[in-house]
């Protein structure tokens, strides 16, 4: 009896030890995983640019090569931040300008599949590079490159767009052009400017070419839903990287333009159709290019970034997915998003169905570089707030901001613990720094959470997101990577 009494204080022992440890590691497994952001505040805009003395420029293009099938040229220039042209606006104010273009971004790429989906229009070596500028100043919330066109390359701020493809830059004489940094491009001062004949295959590659008939020359026209638009000449001419030149690129010399590109001269389509410039460059570069945008915030210290064409451009580092085809609207980079987890958890509302490209092009996520704040399909956004604001229950609430509804006064701290943040694609599990989707939106300690929703069925993966990643476009491959601080 005694024997047996000794059995069952045993068992009884030994179960509650088992029950203890597995309530432990439960607890523990269920623990939220953070990391730490720190709190850095809008910041006013840097004021020099070192690289636009002339005297630089025009030491870069005397000693330009062509490139060519066989060439192993590689160039990199100096990254620095486009606030340094508008030294006389407030952060607070640059910011507000950001989210208001960035409202009619998404507007212009939702017009932009609605009418593609209407059947509406709207080198093998190592490669060259050129720096990538954010463009926060000018309201944009796009990057831009500073980029020579013509011969002698006159040098001029481009906007980088992986949402569109039509190469085009402003000429004169104009009808109408905007504001711009540099002195508006001469055709007629370049040597290798050549205009494309209504005839030319080239010109027949445009949505909707034009012709003028006294001159038997092909005209253009782009419109981008926002409001913007830009015309003029179809023509060829060579743009200079810092040290390779391109020859005969198709592009529009536009000599009425209108819209939100203030400050930059044009703009450069690294999308996926006939006309983008990775298209056109393809043989040079082996179909790869990538970029890595510095966080807004950064500050003169900060490492340099570039976009890089060829080879070079793919980081060994980088975590891949494959590029999904919509045969409806061929410009985006299209890819397969199957969730997102919070805190080390999946968020169980964030399935892939609410992420699929069907059969007749609608739905899908494409990665852009000239949307800032990246847009989820209304159901997929909410659940995933819901699973942030549960993550972060220490966090002291702020009001709504704009088109961010989750917001937290942090004024008075220099750092915060956050729930962490991934984002799964097919082959890739993409883990977001804090500073990429805590942002700050005033002066005051304001910071939000940088997503929002949209009532589209199309999602987009915006650049604040994308901040401090090296983005791999494999077009050879079929594939997008993301190499963690790719800056450097």
């Amino acid at each position: 009896m005694e024997s047996k009494s000794r059995e069952v204080l045993l068992l009884f022992t030994f179960t509650t030890a088992l029950f203890f440890f597995l309530s432990t590691s439960s607890s523990a497994s269920l623990q939220t995983q953070t990391q730490t952001l720190l709190l850095n505040p809008l910041t006013a805009p840097q004021t020099t640019l070192s690289w636009l003395e002339p005297e630089s420029e025009s030491l870069s293009s005397s000693t330009t090569t062509e490139a060519d099938p066989d060439s192993n040229s590689t160039a990199t220039l100096q990254l620095h931040h486009i606030d340094s042209l508008s030294s006389n606006k407030t952060p607070d104010q640059l910011f507000h300008l950001k989210l208001q273009r960035d409202a009619l971004r998404v507007d212009s790429l939702l017009s932009l599949a609605a009418a593609k989906r209407g059947g509406g229009h709207g080198g093998l070596g190592l490669g060259f590079s050129s720096s990538i500028i954010s463009g926060l100043a000018s309201g944009s919330g796009e990057y831009f490159t500073r980029i020579g066109v013509g011969t002698p390359p006159k040098y001029a701020y481009m906007v980088l767009d992986t949402g569109s493809d039509v190469v085009w830059i402003q000429c004169s004489p104009c009808k109408k052009c905007y504001s711009q940094s540099d002195p508006v491009f001469n055709p007629k001062k370049s040597r290798s400017f050549n205009g494309i004949a209504c005839t030319s295959p080239l010109c027949r590659k445009l949505d909707s070419p034009g012709c003028n008939q006294q001159r038997q020359a092909c005209l253009y026209q782009v419109s981008y839903g926002d409001g913007s638009i830009t015309q003029g000449d179809f023509s060829t001419e060579t743009l200079t990287f810092r040290g390779t030149k391109v020859p005969r690129v198709a592009l529009g010399c536009g000599h009425d333009n209108e819209g939100l590109f203030v400050g930059a001269a044009g703009l450069l389509g690294l999308g996926r159709g006939r006309l983008s410039f990775p298209t056109q460059a393809g043989r040079r570069f082996n179909r790869k290019f990538s970029y890595c945008l510095v966080d807004r915030s950064a500050s003169t210290s900060s490492k340099p970034s570039s976009i890089v064409f060829g080879d070079a451009a793919v980081s060994r580092t980088a975590k891949f997915t494959p590029l999904l085809f919509n045969r409806k609207l061929d410009t985006f980079y299209y890819l397969e998003m199957l969730g997102i987890s919070v805190g080390g958890r999946r968020v169980r509302g964030v399935t892939p169905s609410l992420f699929k490209l069907d059969a007749a092009g609608n739905g899908g996520v494409i990665i852009d570089s000239g949307t800032s704040v990246t847009r989820l399909t209304r159901p997929a956004y909410l659940a995933f707030r819901d699973a942030f604001r549960a993550g972060a229950p220490n966090l002291k609430r702020a009001p709504e901001f704009s088109l961010f509804d989750t917001c937290f006064d942090l004024s008075g701290k220099t750092e915060v613990k956050v729930p962490t943040v991934v984002l799964h694609f097919r082959g890739a599990d993409v883990s977001l720094p804090a500073t990429n989707y805590l942002i700050p939106v005033d002066s005051s300690g304001t910071f939000c959470f940088a997503f929002a929703a949209t009532l589209s069925g199309l999602s987009i993966i915006g650049n604040i997101q994308q901040q401090g990643f090296r983005v791999v476009y494999d077009l050879a491959g079929s594939r997008v990577g993301f190499a963690p601080r790719g800056c450097a």
